[in-house]
């Protein structure tokens, strides 16, 4: 499913015009960006949490040369499912 699907599910389900769905879906984004972006974590119970992670400075190996190559230390979203979520997949 793609952007463009998922609007047009959200506005089937919440009885929207693809116009308001779209909003909301983008508000929706924007949303969990701009936390994200501060640091904050976002849970949405039942259906999961997105939160920042920071990755190590590490060593690693250039698959093509083989070669060792140093890979910087970077902040990494990360996502978590819920029970919820977790259960309808099961």
């Amino acid at each position: 499913m793609n952007k463009t699907d998922f609007i047009g599910a959200v506005a089937a389900k919440a009885g929207l015009s693809k116009v308001d769905a779209k909003k909301s879906v983008e508000a929706f984004i924007q949303t969990v960006e701009g936390a994200v972006k501060d640091g904050e974590k976002v849970s949405l119970l039942g259906f999961g949490s997105f939160s920042v992670v920071e990755k190590v400075a590490r060593k690693g190996v250039n698959p093509k040369t083989k070669k060792p190559i140093n890979i910087p230390a970077r902040k990494v979203v990360k996502f978590k499912p819920g029970a919820g979520l977790s259960k309808v997949v099961k």
